[in-house]
């Protein structure tokens, strides 16, 4: 019953990759003087191929009035450093609960460095299949872009979460150099884990421990991210220390 289980999943795989490349869409080159003029851009899927749409005002962030975060603000500012250099840099997953900063940390990062040429697409969730096209689209640009999803997670029967996996593994769906994808969840593992997943664990002969091929595909996606970051509740020390910030900067 299990290996039934396991080519039925398999075939499933096979079946959504078929799907995608049906779906691929072909995008022309991103228009050079909008990715100029713009800071910032939402990938617009559509029944022919997607477009980018300029963001007219998008809403910036100082970094500065991040309070709390500085160790994950640190990192992330330096990885998009090494970005802007054209040196490796990873594709980052920002987690945490509601309201400690993640989105806001990337929309600061548009503040600081979009003189520099970084610009963000935003591209929802549902359209993640499209980020070959997107990254085609973006391909030849001499700017840097930030890919962003925010509030990225899926349930079990959700589609796109291969394409994403695919796509920053690099294999099936290379992105560009000048891409990389950048995403906000409220949850470290981005894939739902039921109680099946974890009963497919098992001991080997050495006595280590295995999880089963659905919770391991399951954890894979959160791996991609070279890049993970916690953003973590406050304890009342740096709530107070925010209050204080805020205050004085009101006058």
């Amino acid at each position: 019953m299990g290996r039934f289980v396991r080519i039925l999943n398999r075939l499933e795989r096979v079946l959504e990759f078929s799907e995608f490349a049906l779906r691929e869409r072909v995008a022309a080159p991103a228009d050079a003087e909008a990715l100029e003029r713009n800071l910032a851009f939402r990938w617009q899927a559509s029944e022919g191929a997607g477009r980018l749409v300029p963001i007219a005002s998008p809403e910036l962030f100082d970094l500065a009035d991040l309070i709390g975060v500085e160790r994950a603000l640190a990192r992330l500012v330096a990885n998009t450093e090494r970005f802007l250099a054209g040196h490796p840099a990873q594709h980052v997953l920002l987690y945490g609960e509601r309201g400690t900063g993640k989105s806001s940390a990337v929309r600061g990062l548009l503040q600081r460095f979009g003189a520099q040429g970084l610009r963000i697409v935003e591209i929802r969730k549902r359209d993640m299949f499209e980020l070959a096209a997107l990254g085609d689209a973006l391909r030849d640009a001499p700017q840097r872009f930030l890919l962003f999803c925010d509030d990225l997670s899926f349930s079990a029967d959700e589609p796109g979460f291969r394409e994403l996996k695919a796509a920053l593994d690099g294999r099936l769906v290379g992105l560009p150099e000048n891409c990389r994808v950048v995403a906000t969840s409220n949850r470290r593992q981005l894939l739902a884990q039921t109680l099946a997943d974890n009963q497919g664990a098992r001991l080997d002969a050495a006595g280590e421990l295995h999880v089963g091929e659905s919770l391991d595909e399951k954890l894979a996606l959160a791996d991609r991210f070279g890049l993970t970051l916690g953003f973590y509740p406050f304890d009342q020390a740096t709530y107070l220390r925010i209050v204080d910030h805020y205050a004085r900067r009101a006058g």
